[in-house]
């Protein structure tokens, strides 16, 4: 089994995790009434995925506590009955949602707050330790991030959590929490089509986890979606366009430029026999060391085919160049 250390933790876990956003099934916006989600979920299936996922060695599993307002946390507590010590366990908080009405009602990063959202986590969970908390707030203002960490320290001492991390895609908030001896991770954006060499330097500097979300661009990096047709849930957060930072997707259909992208790396990417899915991972890995991909799911079928891409490994030092130099005729 392909193996990555979780940072400064020296938690051995799988090189592959798996990504709890999709499974929490539809909620939605306040205000607005947009969707955040992912459209409807199949309970049964989900379980059935983390099951497949276990049993293929992948032990990582992250998620957030808005995800679903809280449903994605419960399914995967129900799938670690019996089995919560063949897992790592990652969450996340911040974002304030109603579980009863599946409404997101805004932040919060109170001291108060982080300790009520811990406790909820674990209850939703099954579990009566959390192995990384993650801080979701990614903008968050840096001269208040310090009472933040104050707080994750305060439960790691009460045996709440292990290690903590912050979900960010900004350099200087990375490196403020790198500084305390709990912090373990840097979630953020990272596939192909977004490099982040800085982030990745804070990580590799301070023995940090490189946890990557959107690794596969939302599904946009599987080939499965048509650049004209609109196929998506119609409760699918893909199919908004008011967002700055879904750029993958605009109206449920993907982004021309990237797709564009896709078609010139694509033989690339699926050479040796992977699928596309396979090599996004793959190049993941092949940027450094401390990268940890979590590709979303929602089906044993998706679970079954990202656990395969253990099997290939990293994509070549050859490999990486001719993506490397592929992308940069795309851009010229």
């Amino acid at each position: 089994m392909f193996k990555r250390t979780l940072g400064r933790s020296g938690i051995e876990v799988s090189a592959l995790g798996i990504g709890g956003w999709a499974i929490g099934g539809p909620w939605f916006d306040e205000e607005t009434g947009k969707p955040f989600g992912w459209g409807e979920v199949d309970d049964r299936e989900s379980i059935a995925a983390i099951h497949c996922a276990l049993d293929s060695g992948i032990q990582f599993i992250d998620t957030s506590d808005n995800s679903g307002a809280g449903h994605s946390e419960r399914v995967i507590g129900q799938a670690l009955k019996g089995r919560r010590n063949q897992a790592v366990l990652a969450t996340k908080f911040g974002y304030v949602t109603n579980e009863e009405t599946k409404l997101a009602t805004g932040s919060n990063a109170s001291r108060e707050y982080i300790k009520s959202a811990c406790e909820a986590s674990l209850r939703r969970l099954g579990t009566d330790y959390i192995d990384l908390y993650q801080f979701h707030l990614g903008d968050y203002p840096i001269d208040l991030a310090q009472e933040v960490v104050d707080v994750l320290e305060e439960l790691v001492t009460e045996g709440k959590i292990r290690f903590f991390g912050w979900s960010t895609d900004t350099t200087d908030r990375a490196e403020i929490f790198a500084e305390s001896k709990h912090c373990t991770a840097i979630q953020h954006d990272f596939n192909v089509f977004i490099d982040n060499d800085a982030m990745l330097d804070v990580c590799e500097r301070n023995r940090l986890a490189s946890i990557n979300r959107g690794p596969l661009a939302m599904g946009l990096l599987t080939g499965k979606y048509s650049e004209i047709v609109n196929v998506l849930d119609s409760k699918d957060i893909r199919q908004r366009n008011d967002l700055d930072w879904l750029t993958y997707f605009k109206d449920g259909v993907p982004s021309p430029k990237l797709t564009g992208q896709l078609r010139s790396i694509r033989e690339v990417l699926t050479s040796g026999g992977r699928s596309l899915a396979q090599g996004a991972l793959a190049w993941i890995w092949a940027r450094s060391d401390v990268t940890i991909p979590i590709p979303g799911f929602r089906t044993v079928k998706q679970v079954t085919e990202n656990a395969k891409a253990l099997e290939f490994g990293p994509l070549t030092d050859a490999q990486m160049g001719d993506i490397a130099e592929l992308l940069a005729v795309t851009e010229a």
